[in-house]
């Protein structure tokens, strides 16, 4: 709350679910609730809950179209990005504050940088790769976690880059692999695949670090369902790959990476063979993370190897936030 204050410049606004498990209806209340008040200019996601696809019934799109305003989120808030996103509201892919904003003596450079071009504007900017990356800090119930850095333990030269040598632009889609699989298969607010044409497609995996055939069995259902073929380019985030009981080492972590790239690369081929794709970008779960627009538009530049996000002009936000 203090660092909404005084890195954005914000007046925070707690909800009553904010420090609570409520139940789905509670939840989405709280989120209507923010979207129909006027003084309410954003809102932060504070975690995300596996169960959030119980919440989804409860929603109603004409509440968040009459005043649509920034939402931010990822992980499990796909699903809430992906519902936006269906309902023509256009939202941000990072952010959440348990994560991002409350752990350690400060926030991530790269993530305060891109958080503010979200909320206030900031134009173009190269989403640039870190030279070294972390999966995750100490456990939120640790009181270290306060105030230690997250440790970056593995080096990185740059991201990845496949496919042909050219430039696409084009608006977002995408968010977390598994609560894709998720969305597909309830089918909430998914559109035919033809709706989906010229997207490009964003995607990262969780913390529970999927292994890399099952990240491959979830591309064969995107693939299946005529998705994959119908993105303008692709953008795969870092892969998390160790945890708090499971940590291969730094060449376990390096290895689990190449493969997940491998049969990224494999199903790619398969499904949407001559488009750009870009792996291991910064906008997942390990950090540092990127704030990215979802349905808002990037430049994937296969030319000059650079990834753009256009967080368009600079705009006055107003004094309220969302917590």
């Amino acid at each position: 709350m203090r660092r909404i204050r005084e890195l954005l410049e914000l007046e925070p606004v707690e909800f009553p679910t904010t420090r609570r498990q409520g139940t789905p209806r509670e939840r989405a209340a709280d989120l209507m609730a923010a979207f129909a008040d006027p003084s309410i200019r954003a809102i932060f996601a504070t975690i995300g809950g596996d169960d959030q696809l119980t919440v989804m019934p409860h929603l109603d799109p004409a509440v968040a179209r009459a005043d649509p305003k920034p939402f931010f989120g990822y992980s499990d808030n796909t699903n809430l990005l992906n519902w936006l996103w269906c309902h023509g509201i256009a939202s941000w892919h990072g952010g959440s504050t348990q994560v991002h904003l409350g752990p350690g003596p400060a926030v991530d450079a790269e993530h305060l940088t891109s958080l503010r071009a979200a909320l206030f504007g900031g134009g173009d900017m190269v989403v640039s790769p870190a030279p070294r990356t972390g999966d995750f800090g100490l456990p939120w119930t640790d009181p270290r976690s306060l105030d230690t850095h997250a440790e970056r333990r593995d080096p990185r030269t740059g991201y990845g880059w496949h496919g042909p040598a050219h430039v696409v632009t084009g608006p977002t889609w995408g968010g977390n692999l598994e609560v894709l699989q998720w969305i597909l298969a309830v089918g909430h607010d998914v559109r035919e695949a033809a709706a989906y044409a010229g997207c490009v497609l964003l995607l990262e995996t969780s913390e529970e670090h999927p292994s890399p055939v099952e990240v491959l069995r979830m591309l064969r259902v995107l693939g299946e369902r005529g998705l994959l073929g119908q993105a303008a380019a692709v953008v795969f985030a870092r892969p998390v790959a160790s945890d708090f009981e499971d940590d291969p080492g730094a060449s376990g972590r390096a290895g689990h990476r190449h493969a997940v790239a491998e049969q990224v690369l494999r199903a790619m081929g398969e499904y949407a063979a001559g488009i750009p794709i870009v792996l291991d970008v910064d906008f997942g779960h390990t950090n540092p993370q990127w704030v990215l627009p979802y349905g808002g538009e990037v430049t994937v530049d296969g030319i000059r190897q650079r990834l753009v996000a256009h967080y368009g002009a600079a705009r006055p936000l107003g004094v309220s936030e969302c917590g």
